[in-house]
């Protein structure tokens, strides 16, 4: 009885916990605070954990937006629904489609490419428009990915400890519909992880990504 109840707490806690984050996250518009200039996030994955140190120099305007995202829980429970071997890892699309929908268009200025889209480094996704850049990353997985530089891709931050778990996560589905046989997008927008977790029930995910105090060098 008293680990049900344990448990129950537990469980009453986590609600509470997402009960007061969910709404900043429905207003994109309050979330805008100015990052550190380095800090740190760590997320604990469905492989285990892995470290991101951001250096908001290299891309002040995708710092702070991931930064915000980070602090309010936006990457908690997402899943990495865009792996590809040798390529790079993706994810930040809300688990919940209200919260997906009204960060669509919440979009961000372009950052300079300060830096180089190699291996480990971390960076947002955009489309060939300017300024689309919204709550979308990836983690490229080769140094080859530096050919994305000229496209305006701009990373802001690289993986420091567990690259071997970024590495592991699973990448069996390839690239997403209409062009592979992994997830659709727009199906991922509006119906969240409950179509990710039925059709594509062996995709990796973040359990919580949280801001941590840097590690002694």
């Amino acid at each position: 009885m008293r680990l049900m109840a344990t448990a129950l707490m537990m469980i009453a806690s986590l609600s509470f916990a997402w009960a007061q984050d969910a709404p900043k996250l429905m207003n994109p518009a309050q979330l805008t605070e100015t990052a550190p200039d380095k800090y740190q996030v760590k997320f604990d994955t469905s492989k285990g954990e892995f470290i991101v140190e951001v250096t908001r120099a290299w891309a002040p305007n995708g710092a702070d937006r991931f930064y915000n995202l980070v602090k309010n829980g936006f990457y908690d429970d997402c899943r990495f629904f865009r792996a590809i071997d040798g390529f790079m890892v993706q994810f930040g699309i809300n688990g919940d489609p209200k919260i997906s929908k009204v960060w669509r268009g919440a979009n961000i200025k372009d950052d300079p490419v300060k830096q180089s889209n190699k291996r480990g480094f971390i960076t947002f996704a955009m489309s060939s428009a300017p300024n689309s850049r919204t709550t979308q990353v990836f983690i490229n997985y080769t140094d080859r990915n530096a050919q994305l530089d000229s496209s305006g891709f701009a990373p802001f931050g690289k993986v420091i400890k567990g690259m071997n778990i970024v590495d592991s996560l699973y990448t069996g589905y390839g690239e997403g519909a209409p062009s592979g046989k992994g997830p659709d997008q727009g199906m991922v927008q509006t119906q969240g992880n409950p179509y990710l977790e039925k059709s594509f029930p062996k995709l990796d995910y973040v359990k919580t990504a949280t801001l941590v105090p840097a590690e002694a060098k």
